[in-house]
């Protein structure tokens, strides 16, 4: 959309009041937060606890996943089957500094004590004790040879997944695959991960994973009341510029040429276009959204193992975009932030039991079977899912043309006609 300046001069609109949308979901978002933040506990007037602050931050997180899922699958038409296990990637490259450096804080405080001070090899010693002493080592593994360095760590939450992605993507697109075969290969992808991460040889503390990520060197004194808006704010903050960044991707000629790739992949392989390139940028870059987004929650949720990364948690990520309405930035977000926190309340027993007389319904053992069945629902019933339901309250009327032609050519369909 182009202005006319007073001068003349035609002057371009930014690109925020161009698509509405994306300003009222950027407001829509400030508002949350701040009112987050006021009524916590940290820095507002204690009504919202900090158990639930932290639950927020989480689902913000999973929003912002939710986005990378909607970009690869519903503007692209790639079903990945695998996106989790980038979520993961992310969280265990935060985590294993998180636990170095909490480590080194308490080995130091007790070494503190000794007639001499302690060399640097005893230090190193005392902390891969304290961490692989659950595993039966006392050496760290090659893959933390990076964990006592945070900008290091933070450059391998961007830097592992997407390498892993652009490896992965380039093999399988430049093979052609694509369908439920490349669905079946993202998910062994998962699956082989998942596995390998399971073995106490891996050097990531096999099924115990990474605990007391929710302890931030050098902040003791902080309060986790005060921690979790920090985190909660950085989750916001990652899930606005994530949107942003996502709707100008998807708004220009990138955007047309993904849609056209997902619609007909060969027609637009035959205009000359490199389906391939384009494919493997959308799956790389998304891998790197979902690094970000798993490094920001698992601080949050305290801990993670080889379980968070197993493939059914992409196939869940999958029925969020589902429900919520693939092919729409807000329906991949309201629909991750609609089935997560309903999932919190059903499986964290605050959903009452419904008694049948001959049997019981405890939602904290039949929540996947209702999760199972609003998918199948929505796929028949809604395929839009919920963004379908605001697209209907913000469908835009025709233009008034007032009898002007509606295509390029004189003669085209007018105004009267297109409406009857």
């Amino acid at each position: 959309m182009v202005d006319i300046t007073s001068a003349g001069a035609p002057t371009r609109k930014p690109f925020v009041m161009r698509y509405p949308s994306v300003a009222i979901f950027l407001a829509i978002l400030s508002l949350f937060t701040i009112c987050v933040t006021v009524l916590g506990e940290g820095f507002g007037i204690g009504v919202v606890s900090t158990s639930f602050i932290k639950t927020l931050g989480k689902t913000l997180c999973l929003c912002l996943a939710a986005l990378a899922m909607d970009l690869v699958w519903g503007y692209t038409g790639i079903l990945s089957l695998g996106h989790m296990a980038f979520f993961g990637i992310g969280g265990y490259a935060i985590g294993m500094w998180l636990m170095y450096a909490r480590t080194e804080v308490i080995v130091r405080e007790s070494l503190s004590a000794a007639a001499l001070p302690p060399t640097p090899q005893e230090i190193s010693d005392g902390i891969a004790t304290q961490i692989f002493g659950v595993v039966g080592a006392s050496e760290f593994p090659p893959v933390w040879a990076l964990a006592h360095s945070l900008p290091l760590q933070m450059a391998a939450i961007v830097i592992v997944p997407g390498l892993l992605a652009l490896v992965f993507g380039w093999l399988a697109f430049r093979s052609r695959v694509t369908g439920v075969y490349l669905s079946i290969l993202t998910q062994a992808m998962t699956l082989a991960l998942s596995l390998y991460l399971f073995q106490n040889d891996s050097g990531l503390r096999g099924n115990n994973g990474l605990s007391g990520l929710q302890n931030l060197p050098g902040l003791e004194a902080v309060p986790q009341s005060k921690i979790s808006i920090l985190f909660f704010w950085a989750s916001a903050l990652a899930l606005g510029l994530g949107y942003l960044l996502c709707a100008w991707v998807v708004s220009g000629k990138f955007g047309s040429v993904m849609r056209a790739i997902r619609d007909d992949e060969s027609r637009v392989r035959f205009l000359g276009y490199s389906v391939e390139a384009y494919k493997l940028f959308v799956f790389s870059f998304t891998a790197v959204i979902c690094g970000i987004a798993g490094a920001l929650y698992y601080p949050q949720a305290g801990i993670i193992n080889p379980a968070e990364v197993a493939p059914i948690a992409s196939i869940y990520l999958a029925v969020w975009v589902a429900i919520g309405g693939r092919g729409r930035l807000y329906g991949a977000v309201i629909g991750a932030a609609f089935v997560s926190l309903l999932s919190t309340w059903f499986t964290g027993g605050q959903a009452p039991d419904v008694s049948l007389g001959f049997f019981t319904i405890q939602w904290v053992d039949w929540w996947t079977i209702l999760l199972g069945l609003s998918f199948v629902a929505v796929t028949l019933f809604a395929p839009k899912g919920i963004g379908g339901l605001i697209d209907r309250f913000t469908e835009h009327r025709s233009p008034e043309r007032h009898g002007a032609d509606l295509g390029p050519d004189a003669g085209a369909l007018r105004e009267k006609e297109a409406l009857e």
